[in-house]
């Protein structure tokens, strides 16, 4: 759910083709440049209701899925 709602919005703002896109696409792949990945990550905070940190260890859709899914997971514990 998290990824294809990654892709969705990917595919929505940055007029990307979903189908090309998979947890391996890295943003360098889709020529996306750090103010991109900036406005990637406000809209995904906004979309998921969290704050999103990132860091150089993410570098593809997958990665930052799961991200998104374990700040989703330390929020519901509290």
């Amino acid at each position: 759910m998290i990824k294809e709602k990654i892709i969705q919005i990917l595919s929505e703002q940055y007029d990307v083709d979903a189908a090309n896109l998979s947890a391996e696409s890295t943003f360098e792949d889709m020529s996306f440049d750090s103010l991109d990945v900036a406005e990637i990550v406000m809209t995904l905070e906004d979309e998921f209701k969290i704050s999103i940190e990132m860091s150089s260890d993410i570098k593809t859709i997958g990665d930052l899925e799961k991200h998104i899914q374990s700040k989703i997971d330390a929020e519901s514990k509290k």
